[in-house]
């Protein structure tokens, strides 16, 4: 029981560790170089980070920005990599950092940017059915209560990734 304590502990750090800086499409959505648009909603820099071998999570970042006149909400997210995926955040609480889910999912306001990044809001894989590895794409359906269904590719980088790679091959 210790030992796999420790590896979930492990790999929460690996994810999520600020010393340690982790997937869309559909018939009307627009796809221009690393850009994804579902209506009035852009997805930019989408990305995850390779895990190390049997990790049981793996996290997914990314920039959704609403160019719309009214605010939309990410409301689920899916993908075949893991069990189960959540829309999470991280935040202090006093000294301690804390992470959670957004049951109710995650308001993109009206003519505003929201990041998903580590250390902050984030997609949360949990129960990998696999390792990604640096450079694995993994695709993420993304579901908004208004712009409707995406499915987003998200490009490993290294496990201690902060940002997208700028030259995937």
């Amino acid at each position: 029981m210790t030992l796999r304590l420790s590896a979930i502990a492990l790999a929460f750090t690996a994810l999520f560790a600020p010393a340690l800086p982790s997937f869309a499409q559909d018939a009307h959505a627009t796809h221009q170089a690393e850009v994804v648009v579902l209506g009035s909603i852009e997805i930019t820099g989408a990305f995850t980070r390779a895990t190390l071998p049997n990790a049981p999570v793996g996290g997914g970042f990314l920039t959704i920005t609403n160019k719309g006149a009214e605010a939309d909400r990410l409301v689920s997210v899916s993908t075949d990599i893991a069990k189960e995926a959540q829309i999470h955040e991280m935040a202090m609480e006093g000294d301690v950092m804390k992470m959670r889910q957004l049951k109710d999912g995650l308001e993109i306001p009206a003519g505003e940017t929201v990041t998903l990044e580590p250390g902050g809001f984030h997609l949360m894989f949990m129960g990998l059915t696999g390792a990604i590895a640096e450079g694995d794409v993994v695709p993420v359906t993304l579901t908004f209560e208004k712009a409707g269904t995406v499915t987003v590719d998200l490009t490993a980088g290294a496990t201690a990734a902060d940002a997208p790679a700028h030259n995937h091959g």
